[in-house]
């Protein structure tokens, strides 16, 4: 006990915190079906989506698109999310700094900020309205440079189970295809 207690204690930095709380939330979280053998604890059923979408965009671009509210909110603006008005009457809200609350599309996707890397990775509590009151995913955008322009190696894991289909196309719908669009008119 006191060891974690000296690893969680008053030398830990907020990241540390937050990511720890993440971790056990995410675990915590997961599905009662998600969860393999009693003996063993290791899922053999989770669900994770991994998706490489490219942009014309410089790294630091991708990422300012990502965590700057108002360029966020043009992006939003360009997705299949706005077709509804509840959406597009609300701006998109992000905070800045490891720990600070967004909430995107007129409020349905919310969280925190886990993990920014300026120009690099962004690490996101994240969450849609629809879900049970306190669960959270766990999503990871790395920023690789490529070709001129930027690659997002993207994972997202933790969600509720059977809906990493609706989310994958959700994903393409209103962020990849909306970035796409954003950075062509620039």
């Amino acid at each position: 006990m006191s060891r974690n207690k000296s690893s969680l204690g008053q030398g830990a930095t907020r990241r540390q915190l937050m990511f720890s709380a993440a971790a056990v939330a995410g675990v915590a979280l997961m599905p009662a079906d998600a969860v393999g053998a009693a003996d063993d604890g290791i899922s053999h059923s989770a669900e994770a989506i991994h998706q490489e979408p490219v942009f014309k965009a410089r790294p630091q671009q991708v990422y300012d698109a990502l965590t700057n509210a108002k360029q966020f909110d043009q992006v939003q603006h360009l997705s299949a999310a706005m077709r509804a008005k509840e959406v597009a009457d609300k701006p998109a809200k992000i905070g800045s700094g490891a720990g600070a609350a967004f909430s995107l599309f007129g409020g349905y996707v919310s969280g925190r900020h886990i993990e920014l890397v300026p120009g690099k990775r962004i690490v996101q509590a994240w969450r849609a309205q629809s879900w049970k009151e306190g669960e959270y995913s766990i999503v990871r955008f790395e920023l690789v440079e490529q070709d001129g322009g930027t690659k997002i190696v993207f994972d997202h894991l933790g969600f509720p189970q059977g809906t990493a289909e609706h989310l994958a196309a959700v994903w393409k719908a209103n962020y990849w295809e909306p970035l796409q669009k954003y950075f062509a008119a620039r």
